[in-house]
């Protein structure tokens, strides 16, 4: 498996794995013991980069991957991600980026992934009420203290990002991007290839809508979160498959899937970028895996840029009350 360096020294396969479906988002989950044999199956394919957090599930997701990469750890990436609140019986309350909610996360995250130290570690969502001054220094003690040795921001801003870094440099910024949303181009790209921060895309297929497999008559069941975003809403989603039709055919001549051509398209950006996509399937590990040797000409991807420039997307990223914690400043 290839691999990239994201920010100063943090080595990962060209592609990693998001885990959050594996227990949660994506309807029914499969039985544990099934998910800890495939994460350590997508190890045996080449995939080194792990992507979990704290509110997965709450807690279930973490617990799996400690599990699952126990056996290989040392051969391995874990990142996971603090910033959200819980109450007394563990249910996701809010976001909190307190020093000492930052270090009982911390704390937590260690004991259910069996681990003494955390490869990257996230703030999840940037939290208003605490100065990034603040979370970007307690991060820097937990890596004096040895329990963490990469710090990342997700969804943050331009600005949060610079203030954070003066404190303790940022070696990932993780956002969402993809053919299908590409407003991390205008301000936050720039920015962290000034930084010399990597870049680690979720949901870079779109939530399925660049694979082929959502279609004009897919309908989100109960806990699938598709059912709530508003771009996959039944009157724009037959709009917004229009870029999946505009892919998939450049996917035909090409002679690739268009999950490949979509993740190639992003490793093309720059030699930093990272793409966790989510699935919980090895034969959707091998194919996207295959991405990192599809080698697209200029041609080629002048061509998807075209088919996204004229496809404006529409509706939201998230309902409102979730993308009020999004960071833009």
């Amino acid at each position: 498996m290839n691999t990239r360096t994201l920010g100063p020294g943090l080595e990962v396969s060209a592609i990693g794995l998001g885990c959050m479906g594996i227990s949660q988002s994506f309807g029914p989950s499969p039985d544990r013991a099934t998910m800890i044999g495939f994460l350590r199956e997508a190890v045996e394919h080449g995939i080194t980069f792990f992507d979990t957090a704290e509110v997965y599930g709450p807690f279930a997701n973490e617990e799996i991957v400690g599990e699952a990469l126990a056996p290989v750890r040392e051969d391995i990436v874990i990142a996971t991600k603090f910033g959200f609140a819980f109450d007394e019986q563990g249910r996701q309350t809010g976001i909190s980026s307190r020093p000492d909610s930052i270090r009982a996360a911390v704390d937590g995250s260690l004991r259910r992934l069996r681990t003494d130290v955390i490869d990257l570690c996230y703030q999840h969502r940037v939290d208003p009420d605490v100065p990034i001054e603040d979370v970007a220094g307690t991060v820097k003690e937990l890596i004096e203290a040895g329990k963490v040795r990469h710090f990342g921001l997700s969804e943050a801003g331009p600005t949060t990002i610079r203030r954070a870094h003066a404190v303790q440099p940022v070696t990932a910024l993780q956002s969402e991007y993809s053919l299908f949303w590409r407003e991390p181009e205008e301000s936050v790209l720039p920015t962290v290839a000034e930084l010399g921060i990597g870049f680690v895309p979720f949901s870079p297929l779109g939530r399925g809508l660049l694979t082929g497999q959502v279609t004009r008559g897919t309908r989100f069941g109960t806990g699938d979160i598709r059912a709530t975003l508003p771009r996959f809403a039944p009157e724009v989603l037959d709009h917004n498959l229009d870029l999946a039709d505009r892919v998939g055919t450049i996917a035909e001549r090409i002679g690739a899937t268009p999950g490949q051509v979509a993740l190639a398209w992003l490793l093309a950006q720059q030699p930093w970028i990272v793409p966790i996509p989510g699935t919980r399937r090895i034969a959707r590990v091998e194919e996207n895996l295959g991405a990192a040797e599809l080698a697209l000409t200029a041609s080629d991807l002048a061509e998807l840029n075209a088919a996204a420039d004229s496809v404006a997307v529409r509706g939201e990223r998230y309902p409102e009350a979730m993308a009020a914690w999004i960071d833009r400043s």
